[in-house]
């Protein structure tokens, strides 16, 4: 494991990570702290604790609502995948019965 020094909105912080993992780490960083900063500058949210949740539900809202490439399934959002395979699962189990 490899240490990380990176710092989100303006406090430092030390993190591990392997390192094939670290460009994608420091890409993750830059998406929080730009966000974090974002919610900052408009002024409406004061304490960095409830700066990070808010932003913690944005970057999740655009995790479950991003579309997978061209293809098959590019008109299903991630969010939704769990749903439709619960739902194949179900149908399955119908035709099937349950698995003994």
């Amino acid at each position: 494991m490899e240490r990380v020094d990176v710092s989100i909105l303006g406090r430092d912080y030390s993190l591990a990570c392997s390192p094939s993992e670290k460009d994608a780490l420091l890409a993750a960083v830059r998406h929080v702290d730009q966000r974090m900063l974002a919610i900052k500058g408009t002024g409406k949210v004061a304490s960095n604790e409830r700066i990070a949740v808010m932003a913690a539900i944005q970057i999740a809202g655009e995790l479950l609502n991003m579309r997978a490439p061209d293809g098959p399934l590019s008109n299903i959002a991630l969010g939704d995948f769990k749903g439709k395979i619960d739902a194949m699962n179900d149908m399955l189990d119908q035709v099937l019965g349950p698995a003994a």
